[in-house]
């Protein structure tokens, strides 16, 4: 409990004012997110959760694409959540959370979702093999689980990666190198197929988890 709350005080000390351009800056670098969306392909009326919903940037443009989705959305930092407010209104029932052990049905009255996503998170996450973990748990039956986040860089100049990487430093963020291993665990633990996808040179890395019916 106590690292949970060093956590989110951290992210809220970070995003206390990064939060009003947060959308304006990141939409040059963090890349992916809308390939993720349009490929969500949810059946009608699905129910659609992003962990770490951040300004609810993710959630305002599925909604647009998919009308008649339930979208719920949680972070940790409550100063992103009023971002988050703010974009949806009423449209997204919102709350409050650790990615890594929150209780979906205290937050929202659902237990379980036809989709998960997780755009540019685990990246930010201390425990973020906890989080995808708990992610995973959390897909019905046939659901799928999104991602998106950083990537391994490796079909990029050397220069570029070592920049990028001491940049996101200062941002308390670690790009995930040993995502496709810890994918392979967690698939086995649900019981999923796996789509895994380096993007733009391995800037990026996306992957689908479908659970097995």
């Amino acid at each position: 409990m106590e690292g949970t709350q060093t956590h989110a005080a951290l992210m809220d000390a970070t995003y206390r004012h990064q939060r009003l351009i947060y959308d304006l800056t990141r939409r040059y670098y963090l890349l992916g997110r809308d390939r993720l969306i349009s490929e969500l392909a949810p059946p009608a009326g699905a129910s659609i959760l992003e962990v770490a919903c951040g300004t609810g940037r993710n959630l305002h443009l599925i909604g647009r694409r998919y009308p008649g989705c339930k979208l719920y959305g949680m972070d940790i930092s409550e100063e992103m959540l009023r971002s988050a407010r703010k974009t949806l209104g009423v449209r997204a029932v919102l709350g409050q959370g650790d990615a890594c052990n929150f209780d979906p049905e205290a937050l929202f009255g659902v237990a379980r979702f036809d989709r998960v996503v997780l755009s540019y998170s685990l990246s930010m996450i201390p425990d973020w093999r906890g989080a995808l973990l708990q992610a995973a748990r959390l897909v019905a039956p046939g659901g799928q689980l999104h991602i998106v986040d950083f990537g391994t860089q490796s079909g990029l100049p050397g220069w570029f990666k070592s920049g990028l990487r001491a940049w996101l430093a200062r941002f308390h963020v670690a790009p995930r190198d040993d995502l496709p291993a810890a994918l392979d665990r967690v698939a086995g633990d649900v019981g999923a197929d796996i789509r895994f996808t380096p993007l733009y040179r391995g800037y990026a890395q996306s992957a689908v988890l479908t659970l097995h019916r």
